[in-house]
């Protein structure tokens, strides 16, 4: 193994390392009785039932939701810088999130409500709605037959506003008090689904993130540009296309469940980036790991802050990553971006 590969095998074990870290603190944080210490006993008979429930039931489907979910938005906000090479691109902005919340929530709509834990139909509905708007983003936003950075914004706040508006339309006609409910699933909440819920995203996440790290040389190739990299062999159309399907799939697989939890794209790659470099072999893997850990204590966070009552997810992550989003715009207005 070369010299590079060994301490991408380093960088790519500690960040696994401090996933699994971040998990163990989840676990054993939260309000009840449950701590620490019980993680410890948690196979053994003196452990009581209703302890074993809060750790087994309650905690651990919550924090592998979290971290699939932020390895999944990480790994799409990767995809989506990449093929569009702009670096404030991400789901939630870009609009693909609205796109697949509005799927998941007409899925529930039609289906009936019993349907909102549906492992297949609710993610396929999901990303049927993400494929759509990123159909509608690249068409609207393409100007003289490239893709604009402003124009491309703008579109992605356009659609994720009529998306919302249609969301709680849908949602709370004929009934207001489920509004809280859309409130929440708009701004982006994790709750304790069911464990074929987790299976469902576990497949579809880990398809998705395989499909970019195939992709991930290519991905290297079109950073020099279309042009270029169609000069270096690359079929640049599937190759956008490709990872722009895949990145959709992952993010639908996590909205359809959680929500619109935003700015997780944009904030971990760019940390990711800086830290270990732009060579996406090493960028798709690492942004998911470091991801899953990111979400993972943003939800910890959002569990603990003002217990016992409970804030959206959602909420943390817009308030670091809406700062942020508002630096990169305006150091790329003053670099003539």
């Amino acid at each position: 193994m070369s010299a590079e590969g060994r301490s991408w095998g380093l960088i790519l074990g500690l960040l696994a390392l401090g996933l699994a870290g971040t998990i163990w603190l989840a676990l054993g944080i939260g309000v009840g009785r449950a701590g620490f210490g019980d993680l410890g006993r948690i196979t053994s008979q003196d452990l009581d039932p209703w302890t074993r429930a809060i750790l087994l039931d309650v905690r651990l489907p919550r924090v592998l939701l979290a971290a699939l979910v932020g390895a999944a938005l990480s790994g799409a906000g990767v995809a989506f810088q990449a093929t569009l090479r702009n670096p404030l691109s991400d789901p939630y902005i870009l609009g693909v999130s609205g796109g697949a919340a509005l799927g998941a929530v007409a899925f529930t709509a039609m289906a009936g409500g019993s349907r909102v834990w549906s492992p297949l139909g609710r993610p396929a509905a999901a990303f049927a709605g993400a494929m759509l708007s990123v159909v509608v983003l690249f068409a609207l936003a393409r100007i003289r037959g490239r893709t604009e950075t402003t124009a491309l914004l703008l579109v992605g706040v356009i659609i994720n506003a009529i998306d919302s508006a249609l969301i709680l339309f849908l949602v709370t006609a004929g009934d207001t008090s489920r509004f809280q409910g859309a409130l929440f699933y708009l701004v982006g909440s994790i709750g304790s689904p069911p464990w074929s819920v987790i299976a469902s995203i576990a497949g579809l996440t880990v398809a998705g993130l395989a499909g970019l790290t195939l992709l991930s040389h290519r991905l290297n190739l079109l950073s020099f540009g279309e042009e270029t990299a169609g000069h270096l062999g690359v079929n640049v159309e599937a190759v956008l296309w490709t990872a722009v399907v895949s990145a959709s799939l992952i993010t639908a697989a996590s909205v359809a469940f959680v929500g619109l939890v935003g700015f997780v794209g944009l904030i971990v790659p760019h940390a990711v980036r800086a830290a270990f470099g732009p060579d996406h072999r090493l960028l798709v893997p690492a942004s998911a790991l470091a991801g899953g850990s990111f979400l993972v204590l943003a939800d910890t966070l959002a569990r603990v802050m003002f217990a016992p009552v409970e804030l959206p997810v959602g909420v943390i992550t817009a308030l670091l990553g809406g700062p942020f989003f508002l630096y990169l715009f305006m150091k790329r207005l003053r670099e003539g971006g």
